[in-house]
C-alpha cells in the first residue's frame, strides 16, 4: 500500500502514484515483487524443508516458486533416511533439473545436500584452524603421495611427514586416529597440509630443552 503522507510531497495523485510504481517494478504486483525478493541464487547455502521422496530422489521445499530435487544416494548408510517435514542445509546447484528427469521433474532446483555440509565444515576449519596449530583426525584413505585425513574436512598427509622415518607402508595408518601440526591452509583451493613428523620432532626437542633444563651443574643423565 503506497503511504499517502508521502504522495502529498510530489505532484501526482495516488493513481498515478500506483501506476508509476508498477511500471517500474515491470507491472508486478506486490506479492510478485515479495516472491522476487526471496528468490534464490546458484552457490548459495539455503535452509530446506522435506517434502516426500520420490523414486530416487528427495523433492524439498526452498521457499522459491520451484521445488527442488536430490539425489537419495546423498544420505550415507549411517544417515536416518529423509524424512517429509525435516529441515536440512542445502546447496543451491543449478535453478532447473539437470538430471534429465523428464517432465514430471521439469523446472525444478538441482539442490545438494551434501556439498552444502562439505562447505559449512570448511567455514569452520577456516574459523577455528590456523597454520601451526595440533589437529587430530582419522585416516580416511591412501591416494598419490600421501594419506588422507579427516579432521571435519579432509586434509593432506604427505608420505614425507607420516613419521621421522618414512613407513614402508603408510596404508598402515588407515583407519587410526592421528595428531598433526597444519603446514599450510590454501583457502582459496581449499586445501590443508599437515605432517605427524613435525609434531613428532616438536615433542622430541620440548622434551629435550625440559630434560635440559631440568639438569643442575655437573649432573648426569
Amino acid at each position: 500500500m503506497v503511504n499517502r503522507n508521502l504522495i502529498r510531497h510530489v505532484d501526482l495523485s495516488q493513481e498515478e502514484w500506483e501506476r508509476e510504481l508498477q511500471a517500474a517494478c515491470g507491472g508486478m504486483e506486490p506479492e510478485e515483487l515479495a516472491l522476487a525478493a526471496s528468490e534464490i541464487a546458484v552457490n548459495q547455502i539455503v535452509e530446506g524443508r522435506i517434502l516426500r521422496v520420490e523414486r530416487d530422489f528427495v523433492v524439498v521445499d526452498v521457499g522459491s516458486k520451484s521445488e527442488g530435487i536430490i539425489p537419495l544416494s546423498e544420505w550415507t548408510e549411517n544417515e536416518e533416511p529423509p524424512q517429509p517435514g525435516q529441515t536440512i542445509s542445502v546447496l543451491v546447484e543449478e535453478l532447473e533439473d539437470v538430471y534429465g528427469l523428464g517432465d514430471d521433474y521439469r523446472g525444478m532446483i538441482t539442490l545438494s545436500k551434501r556439498k552444502a555440509e562439505k562447505i559449512r565444515a570448511w567455514m569452520r576449519i577456516m574459523e577455528t584452524v590456523k597454520e601451526g596449530d595440533v589437529v587430530t583426525g582419522v585416516v580416511t584413505r591412501k591416494i598419490k603421495g600421501g594419506l588422507l585425513v579427516d579432521i571435519g574436512v579432509n586434509v593432506f598427509l604427505p608420505a614425507s611427514q607420516v613419521d621421522i622415518r618414512r613407513p614402508g607402508d603408510i596404508g598402515e595408518f588407515i583407519g587410526q586416529t592421528v595428531q598433526c601440526v597444519v603446514l599450510k591452509i590454501d583457502e582459496a583451493r581449499r586445501n590443508i597440509v599437515v605432517s605427524r613428523r613435525a609434531l613428532i620432532e616438536r615433542e622430541r626437542a620440548e622434551k629435550k630443552a625440559q630434560l635440559l633444563a631440568e639438569l643442575e651443574v655437573g649432573q648426569w643423565r
